[in-house]
C-alpha cells in the first residue's frame, strides 16, 4: 500500500501508564503498549495535520519482563517525594500502520498528495524518525528501524490468546473528531499468538468525556505544503 508503514521500536524500559496506578502517585505500566502510545510514535516519526495516523497492528517480540525502580519524582508545590515506578524493561516491538487524509481539515486540502506524503514517511523512518521516540515516558528512550512485519521469531509465537482485561485505547482530540472535546476510549484487547489487532477508534463504544478542547488552527501560513519538504 501507498499509505502503509512497518517498523520495529525498541529500548531498554517502556512505561506506558495504566491511569489506575496513578491516583497514589505511583505508576505501573500496562504490560503491552496502547494505541495511543504507538500512534506517538508513529507521528514521531512523520506528522502533519494532514493525517490521520491509524495503528492497525502490534507483535510483541520480546518476552515480557517488569522492573521497579524508586523514582523521586517533582511536587507541584516543590520539593521530591519517593514513588515506584515499575517498568516494562528490554521491549521490542514490531508495528503495522497506515495514513488517511484527515477528514476533519478540509482547510489542509492543499497539503494531500499521499504519494509524497509516503515517501517522506518512509524516508524519515530510516533516519530513526523526525522527533524523538518515547516508550510511553520521556524517560524511556525508544528506537525504531524499517522491517517486514511477522519476520524474526516472537517470544509469543503460536502461544494462544492473553486475555489482557481494560485497557486504555487512547485519547480523541477534536481535530480527529470534529467534536469540541476531549475523550478517552476504552476496550479489552486480546493477545493472540503474540500479535495484537487494533480497531479503528470509531469502532471503540465505551468512550468517557475528559473536558472541553478545540482544535488548533492549520493552514498555509503555518503549515508547510509537503511539496517544497519533499524537495
Amino acid at each position: 500500500m501507498r499509505n502503509s508503514i512497518e517498523f520495529e521500536v525498541f529500548g531498554n524500559y517502556a512505561l506506558f501508564t495504566d491511569p489506575v496506578t496513578k491516583i497514589g502517585g505511583e505508576k505501573y505500566s500496562y504490560h503491552v503498549p496502547t494505541y495511543q502510545a504507538l500512534k506517538g510514535i508513529v507521528e514521531s516519526i512523520y506528522w502533519k495535520p494532514t493525517l490521520l495516523m491509524i495503528v492497525d497492528s502490534v507483535r510483541v517480540m520480546n518476552p515480557i519482563k517488569m522492573e521497579s525502580k524508586g523514582i523521586r519524582p517533582i511536587n507541584y508545590n516543590g520539593g521530591n517525594t519517593l514513588a515506584h515506578y515499575t517498568y516494562l524493561k528490554d521491549v521490542r516491538y514490531q508495528v503495522r500502520a497506515h495514513f488517511i487524509f484527515n477528514p476533519h481539515r478540509p482547510d489542509m486540502a492543499f497539503d494531500r498528495n499521499e504519494h509524497k506524503h509516503h515517501n517522506m514517511l518512509k524516508r524519515s523512518l530510516k533516519t530513526g524518525g523526525r522527533r524523538d521516540i518515547f516508550l510511553g515516558v520521556r524517560e524511556c528512550q525508544g528506537y525504531v528501524e524499517p522491517c517486514v512485519f511477522g519476520e524474526d521469531k516472537g517470544f509469543y509465537d503460536n502461544y494462544g490468546d492473553i486475555h489482557l482485561g481494560t485497557m486504555v485505547h487512547g485519547i480523541n482530540y477534536p481535530d480527529e473528531t470534529g467534536r469540541n472535546e476531549m475523550e478517552v476510549r476504552l476496550w479489552n484487547p486480546i493477545l493472540k499468538d503474540g500479535v495484537i489487532d487494533f480497531i479503528r477508534p470509531e469502532q471503540c463504544t465505551r468512550i468517557r468525556r475528559l473536558t472541553d478542547m478545540n482544535a488548533k488552527h492549520f493552514d498555509r501560513h503555518n503549515v508547510e505544503a509537503v511539496d517544497g519538504l519533499f524537495n
